[in-house]
């Protein structure tokens, strides 16, 4: 496998402490100088405000330092010499978790520094990774390089994961083996970084009885395989762009996915097929999908992406919504699945023609015009991480 053909799923989210509004957990994602790729975890000391400043900033000193090729010898050091160690505890402003994933994604070197063990999966089981211990300025950090295969999956916690369930499911918490064992069939059918995410976080909450006692955040990184997607919607504002549209659109490798009526009828004519048309409405808010030989999904145009607009915004957040798309046989849910689960890089194909149904005033602001639909669409994908293209007819 060539280094091009791998990629970095990443996706974290938090629970913030029962009680308090700002989690004391944070989590920063950067592209370094070399073109690696840095994760950092950080948890500050406590929790509330004092805890969300202390881990803030421990993880944007870390990331903008390593970002631009500086070591995590020195890295400590400004910490050790900038952040306030606690006057009442002694105890230090925030612990951390680093992971650097080289351009090839097929190596990364692992730093940590008191948070609990990160988590490998490989296969479907969790296996051991060799680390050295490092003492910098009293602080013992250990220090680790591994080298990558497709469907690594690793999992980066704080201290709110393994203290779930501390005198209530469990006496002493939920131990890193349990949470090893409870993730590892989730990695091995595939769920995405975001899935794996969500899941874990609920079981969490759920060993919490939903009320967390400390704030609790989860950042998983998968090595997956690029998956290109393509997606059509619109006719070009030229009718004879029409053809010369399709033929690039096809040309793509990938999935092909074709939004509209008008955009259906192109595609069928450039491929001397038919649009055959469904009456089954799986979601009273989307219209159905028809099919086109030769193309993967065909559905209709700007109340269908609108929907998937919705899930994108929810994917970024809660990800409450993933019982719905996740099943959903819809056009917009089947679509959520394509774009947001299986594919890394997206290609769009975006029509410039104006449709006159749009453009009627009694019509809610996000279906007058498709190009801002797809342009949020975009924004959103690409804060998931996915590569993004986007070309205007």
């Amino acid at each position: 496998m060539t280094t091009s053909e791998l990629c970095t799923d990443i996706g974290f989210h938090s629970l913030n402490k029962f009680g308090e509004q700002l989690c004391g957990d944070h989590v920063d994602c950067v592209t370094c100088c070399d073109g690696s790729t840095l994760v950092v975890l950080a948890d500050g000391l406590g929790s509330g405000v004092k805890a969300s400043i202390l881990s803030t900033l421990t993880a944007k000193i870390i990331s903008t330092m390593m970002a631009e090729g500086l070591g995590i010898d020195d890295c400590v050091q400004t910490i050790v010499s900038t952040l306030p160690i606690c006057s009442e505890r002694e105890l230090a402003y925030s612990t951390f978790t680093i992971m650097r994933i080289a351009p090839s994604n097929q190596e990364a070197d692992i730093i940590q520094y008191d948070n609990p063990p990160v988590i490998m999966i490989r296969v479907g089981k969790s296996v051991p990774f060799p680390h050295q211990s490092l003492v910098i300025m009293d602080k013992t950090i250990l220090s680790s390089h591994v080298k990558l295969q497709e469907n690594d999956c690793f999992m980066l916690l704080s201290d709110g994961a393994v203290h779930a369930g501390v005198g209530m499911k469990y006496n002493f918490g939920w131990q890193i083996e349990d949470i090893a064992a409870f993730v590892e069939p989730l990695a091995l059918i595939g769920q995405t970084a975001k899935t794996l995410t969500t899941t874990l976080l609920e079981e969490c909450s759920r060993l919490y009885d939903g009320k967390p006692g400390d704030d609790t955040t989860v950042c998983t990184i998968r090595i997956r395989r690029r998956e290109p997607v393509n997606l059509v919607i619109g006719p070009p504002a030229n009718p004879d762009d029409g053809m010369r549209m399709m033929s690039l659109f096809f040309g793509k490798l990938g999935k092909h996915i074709v939004c509209g009526g008008t955009t259906s009828s192109i595609a069928a004519a450039y491929l001397h097929k038919s649009v055959v048309p469904s009456l089954d409405f799986y979601d009273p808010e989307v219209p159905p999908i028809s099919t086109i030989e030769g193309v993967d999904l065909v559905t209709e145009g700007v109340i269908t992406i609108n929907k998937v607009l919705e899930y994108a915004h929810d994917f970024l957040g809660e990800n409450k919504l993933y019982s719905k798309w996740g099943i959903g046989r819809d056009g917009a849910s089947m679509i959520a699945r394509i774009l947001f689960e299986e594919s890394t890089d997206i290609n769009f194909y975006v029509g410039r023609a104006i449709n006159p149904a749009h453009q009627n005033p009694s019509l809610p602001i996000s279906f007058s015009i498709k190009m801002h639909l797809v342009d949020e669409l975009a924004k959103s994908l690409k804060e998931m991480g996915k590569g993004i293209k986007v070309s205007y007819f």
